[in-house]
């Protein structure tokens, strides 16, 4: 078990094991966009039909999240994390011997939900491990998305090339073995000592306090849906990845079509990654500054975004494709660094788990549909254009109702809430944290409960208090 503190030691550890599991998790969808034209052929079916590929694992990598949260509650992150290792690299192998498209959904299935056992328990362990540098930390974990792009997109065409899909199949799933030695490194943190625990004004400690709360948590805590700011953040996100990942899927063959070699239109999505790896890291460090409102930049990177995708009809050559990628890529970054670290600063430690597993689940419906939608609409139009259109608006409504919710309903009472319940909880003294579960999230750059904050203010008035 982990000895060392937060943000120390065997945290970067951890850290660099999340990259590598983001890496997987949001690379793998693009990269079976390059499979496309073969699947097309062999199978004799539509973009519709390929489509359903990329939103298959999408929608599994999300939809998992609640019973990956209660896996994660019930046995710790490590064993889920490796257990999810295998069935993803399981599903990649037996989908290179595939024989119709249905076999393939279904195996495309398994491999999104070993991704999901092993994306949601990474969120909870940098939860765990970073808090003052957490924003940072999630940037730089979110950015191994971008560095796999860049890396897989060559070999990604080398495989279709050299051994067709059902040979790239097979060498991917050996790739995604390596989540099991990530899941590994997972070590859990160490339980304080017993000289470590600190005694309130009723002579309780308030360790063993919060460790019967805990107890008495269930699996997936459902409070989350009582705070206004998480209801709104699923609303807006929700709406976003309706349309967020529409434009990665399709951009490779858009670039085919209008007569852009191979190569070159696979490069594409390695110039939208290699944007994307210098935005995310760089969110990440701007964010950290205390005057910066992560919830209004997350917004604003939602409007950039969704106005990229809504100028499209102005792209008609290679130089047009690249431009777009670097805008795309720029905003993309940035809301991907954001999304998590916005739904950190919402709910504490103890109900993050839970809460990235509601959210996962309430996006997964949407993504569902997204790319299949956008399949079957290109299938009849025969227009890219349209597709990265309607995809454009509806991540420039989730900036919307991001921005003016957080405008017009967090901010109104959020500060003065906490500071009631922060108030009340001293003066108790009873160290529980239901006080600071109830109230909402502050009016600050980034909204959060600080909990570990206010239990050291606690404990230290509880020692006076004894002494």
């Amino acid at each position: 078990m982990a000895t060392s503190p937060l943000e120390k030691g065997w945290g970067w550890v951890v850290l660099s094991s999340c990259f590598v599991i983001n890496g997987f998790s949001f690379t793998l969808p693009k990269i079976i966009s390059t499979f496309f034209k073969d699947l097309i052929y062999e199978f004799g079916v539509g973009y519709r039909d390929t489509a359903w590929f990329s939103s298959i694992l999408l929608a599994t990598l999300y939809g998992i999240g609640p019973i990956s949260s209660v896996l994660v509650n019930r046995f710790t992150c490590r064993p889920v994390m490796i257990a999810g290792g295998i069935l993803a690299s399981l599903g990649m192998i037996l989908a290179s011997f595939c024989t119709t498209m249905i076999q393939l959904y279904m195996m495309t299935g398994i491999t999104g939900m070993g991704l999901a056992l092993n994306f949601q328990p990474s969120l909870v362990m940098i939860n765990y491990y970073f808090d003052k540098r957490r924003p940072f930390a999630n940037g730089l974990s979110a950015a191994g998305s971008p560095v796999f792009l860049v890396i897989f997109s060559p070999i990604g065409e080398y495989l279709v090339d050299n051994y067709g899909w059902r040979g790239g199949f097979l060498i991917i799933g050996g790739f995604l073995l390596h989540c099991c030695l990530c899941g590994a490194l997972m070590r859990p943190l160490k339980q304080p000592n017993q000289q470590d625990i600190v005694m309130n004004a009723n002579s309780i400690p308030v360790h063993d306090s919060l460790k019967s709360s805990r107890m008495k948590r269930p699996l997936l805590d459902f409070t989350v849906l009582k705070k206004r700011s998480s209801v709104l953040y699923l609303v807006a996100v929700t709406i976003m990845v309706l349309g967020f990942y529409v434009p990665p899927l399709f951009i490779v063959n858009y670039a085919k079509d209008i007569g852009v070699s191979s190569t070159k239109a696979a490069f594409l999505l390695s110039v939208l990654g290699i944007v994307d790896i210098i935005a995310r890291p760089l969110t990440g460090i701007v964010s950290s500054y205390p005057r910066i409102n992560t919830t209004y930049l997350f917004s604003f990177a939602l409007l950039c975004n969704g106005l990229t995708d809504t100028t499209s009809f102005f792209v008609s050559n290679y130089s047009h494709l690249v431009c777009y990628c670097i805008c795309f890529g720029v905003s993309y970054g940035i809301v991907s660094a954001l999304q998590f670290e916005v739904l950190m600063s919402i709910v504490n430690r103890e109900m993050f788990s839970s809460a990235v597993g509601l959210d996962l689940l309430f996006e997964s419906v949407t993504v569902l549909v997204g790319p299949p939608a956008a399949g079957y609409i290109l299938d009849r139009t025969k227009s890219y254009h349209v597709i990265f259109f309607l995809a454009g608006s509806m991540v420039f409504l989730a900036g919307i109702v991001i921005g003016f919710g957080n405008y017009f309903c967090l901010n109104t009472a959020s500060s003065l809430q906490s500071k009631e319940a922060a108030k009340s909880a001293i003066n108790d003294g009873s160290g529980q944290v239901e006080h600071f579960e109830d109230c909402e999230a502050e009016n600050d750059r980034k909204s959060p409960l600080k909990i570990p904050e206010m239990l050291e203010d606690l404990e230290h008035q509880s020692s006076a208090t004894t002494i």
